[in-house]
């Protein structure tokens, strides 16, 4: 098994030019995407229009590792928090959030995260190592499965929407992530609209300038959280190396390049940064990037001290931003009966 090369790993670009080393054509590559995204076949012997030969060079060279999961919690709302198990024993933590429009995954990119950001539960574990594509697309079928078997008890039950917004900073994981995207987006794979997929980013300023370049129209989400720097230099080391200047003339060249689109600013809602001055200090910030305001709730960390707002402050903040033309939203809360916080379920679990 070490040596074999996980299939979930290749985009169909990359697969097409492995199989071109066994002399097989494009549409060897084709097929084994359908066998595994479309009818979700991870047994060579049943993949039946690829000839015998062939298959057996695929089980002697080629794998296709699934994570599995070694821990799992449905809250009353449905919510799915799993912790994967991949197969050095390392865990991550991917959750099914329901919504009307429909059924989106949180997917982690890395196994712990060096952002640091101090109110953050996937902070209290270090980084061990980065995700490879094929890990985060385990996730996404981990999930899809658990939603098809045990949530809606339904074979056409599938996942609509991703986010890589779980634990670790997709941006420091680069290239493994596009690939995931790539997985996600291609009709012979996942096939799900890039419109319906977003990656969060804390603000690595050359992540975005290099996210720009892409022929993707896939969602860009900033972790913000603060209005100045003081408070986000308190609150998220990254601040320390990209300031609030650098990074919104970075998301300026973004909404400016031919790839660009809206960005949605993540903004988690704490005693200290949900103030009146607060919130007219984010308008100033973002109005001229005519980016999307996602208020968070805070969920609760035992490991600090930060509070979260109360509710007349989060609607008061929302109502401000949109008087003042930023589109604000409250974002739905999510399983807070299941160690929901980001890397929260992770952490205890460890302890």
């Amino acid at each position: 098994m070490e040596n074999k090369k996980n299939l979930l790993d290749f985009t169909l670009e990359k697969l097409e030019q492995e199989m071109a080393l066994y002399n097989q054509k494009p549409f060897r590559a084709r097929q084994i995407f359908t066998w595994i995204y479309k009818k979700r076949v991870f047994d060579f012997d049943k993949m039946s229009d690829i000839a015998l030969s062939f298959r057996e060079v695929l089980k002697e060279n080629y794998s296709i590792v699934l994570p599995t999961v070694e821990y799992k919690k449905i809250s009353v709302d449905n919510t799915v928090k799993a912790l994967v198990k991949f197969s050095d024993g390392q865990l991550v933590e991917t959750v099914l959030m329901r919504y009307n429009y429909g059924d989106s995954v949180c997917v982690s990119s890395q196994v712990g995260c060096l952002m640091g950001c101090k109110f953050c539960a996937s902070g209290l574990l270090k980084k061990i190592r980065n995700l490879q594509s094929g890990e985060m697309v385990g996730q996404f079928l981990v999930i899809d499965e658990i939603l098809k078997k045990e949530v809606e008890k339904d074979e056409n039950a599938h996942l609509t929407h991703c986010v890589v917004m779980g634990t670790g900073e997709p941006f420091d994981n680069y290239d493994n992530v596009l690939d995931f995207v790539k997985i996600l987006n291609c009709p012979y794979g996942i096939d799900m609209g890039a419109r319906h997929i977003s990656i969060s980013t804390c603000g690595l300023v050359e992540g975005i300038k290099r996210f720009k370049q892409e022929k993707l129209q896939v969602n860009l989400a900033i972790s913000l959280h603060a209005p100045n720097d003081e408070l986000r230099d308190k609150l998220m080391p990254i601040n320390h190396k990209y300031s609030l200047k650098e990074l919104i003339s970075a998301i300026k060249e973004y909404n400016d390049s031919e790839n660009g689109r809206r960005v949605t600013y993540e903004y988690i809602m704490l005693e200290e940064n949900s103030t009146l001055d607060c919130a007219k200090q984010l308008v100033e910030l973002i109005k001229p990037t005519f980016g999307y305001v996602n208020l968070i709730p805070y969920n609760e960390v035992c490991e600090n001290s930060f509070k979260r707002a109360s509710n007349n402050r989060i609607f008061a903040f929302r109502d401000y931003l949109n008087e003042m033309g930023i589109k604000a939203t409250i974002r739905k809360e999510f399983g807070s009966d299941i160690d929901a916080a980001c890397g929260q379920l992770r952490a205890r679990y460890k302890k």
